[in-house]
């Protein structure tokens, strides 16, 4: 699995943007939530990571991380059971300097004890919201040859609906658009309202492990608590902050919408064929049987998971693991979470559909593409 040993950690954020998907997170936390059939979003970014060598991962939870711990167990999938490094999960209060942070200063100054003990030069740290396969590899390389203080990963892209119209009413949830002269970033922007491609950030940082301790005590102390807009921010002028242009493919969950349309879009083989082609997603397995078709049953431009029994119609939908489609329901344009069954003579449309939800003959439910319906897990619709 390992390609090469990089001299790096990383830490992941797996809350990050809970406000903006309450109902998807009422069960869990951002990092946990299911995508593209049969796997969390979390997947791609460890994925990434140890495909390119880097095996000490610290994972930061703020709350309902019991799906997550769950999904993670001790890293096995990932190869990240190891004696020295590997998977490491931070709940708030585990130890006596850790607690509930608001910003990512609060969250990496409750583990910089941690940091400190490690050996490796290097820190990434980045969001569990953007699904893509990332070269880590390459951006160490991009880093030492700009001879950076920090980079920051981003893509140019239209800001999303939901960062232009945030619905939380924290002032937690920020996004950031850089300036750039070459690769040198001049100004860091909070989110900004502009319209067309912007260097939107990937919330995905990569400096000298010494230098984020000096840093975050630092801004710990002064009470700060955003680390893009209270310590990189005054420090353009001071430091050498430079910019990483990501341009593979990337799906970004900023609100329910764009849960739904990032999962539509891999119904799209080009769209598929750019985020998986020769990218090892590992994930956690069941061990199901194979997706079962009954006589009868139509399938179309759907991706369907194992476990999975069809005795209906399927039309452009995502379907995760253990999902029975009874005789004689057609579903259209929906995403049906892991063990959910839904009886016979149904009509669904524009739906998604959290964990286990049971739905009884006959039913019928319809959204519309920019308002699906939402479902919440365990639902009984009778």
């Amino acid at each position: 699995m390992l390609k090469n040993k990089h001299d790096a950690i990383a830490v992941i954020f797996a809350n990050s943007y809970d406000n903006e998907v309450p109902s998807l997170v009422n069960e869990r936390l951002m990092a946990s939530i299911p995508f593209a059939g049969r796997y969390r979003l979390v997947d791609f970014t460890l994925s990434s990571l140890v495909d390119c060598g880097i095996n000490n991962v610290s994972i930061i939870v703020k709350k309902n991380y019991r799906s997550l711990m769950r999904h993670l167990g001790s890293g096995r999938p990932w190869d990240l059971v190891r004696k020295n490094g590997g998977l490491n999960i931070v709940p708030p209060y585990a130890e006596k300097g850790i607690k509930v942070y608001n910003g990512r200063v609060e969250a990496v100054a409750s583990i910089l004890e941690f940091l400190k003990g490690c050996k490796e030069q290097y820190v990434f740290m980045t969001d569990s919201n953007i699904v893509c396969n990332f070269d880590f590899t390459d951006m160490i390389r991009a880093h030492i040859d700009s001879g950076a203080d920090v980079s920051i990963a981003y893509k140019n892209e239209p800001i999303p609906y939901g960062f232009m119209n945030l619905q939380s009413t924290q002032a937690t949830d920020l996004y950031y658009t850089l300036d750039l002269d070459g690769n040198r970033v001049t100004s860091i922007n909070t989110n900004s309202k502009e319209y067309g491609p912007q260097n939107l950030s990937m919330n995905l940082y990569l400096t000298e492990r010494e230098k984020l301790i000096e840093q975050i005590e630092k801004a710990y102390a002064q009470g700060h608590i955003f680390y893009e807009r209270d310590v990189l921010a005054p420090m353009i002028e001071t430091s050498k902050i430079c910019g990483y242009e990501f341009k593979g493919y990337s799906a970004r969950i900023t609100d329910m919408v764009s849960y739904f349309e990032e999962n539509m879009k891999l119904l799209n083989p080009d769209n598929f064929k750019n985020l998986f082609d020769g990218f090892n997603v590992y994930t956690t397995v069941r061990d199901d049987n194979p997706a079962r078709y009954c006589s009868g049953s139509k399938v179309s431009n759907s991706l369907v998971a194992d476990g999975c029994v069809i005795e209906g119609e399927v039309d452009n939908c995502v379907l995760f693991r253990g999902v029975h489609v009874g005789k004689g329901t057609h579903i259209r344009n929906c995403i049906v979470m892991q063990d959910t069954v839904i009886a016979g003579n149904c009509d669904i449309e524009y739906t998604i559909m959290d964990k286990e939800v049971s739905v009884a003959s006959g039913k019928s439910i319809k959204g519309e593409r920019t308002f699906p319906v939402f479902v919440p897990a365990f639902k009984q619709i009778l």
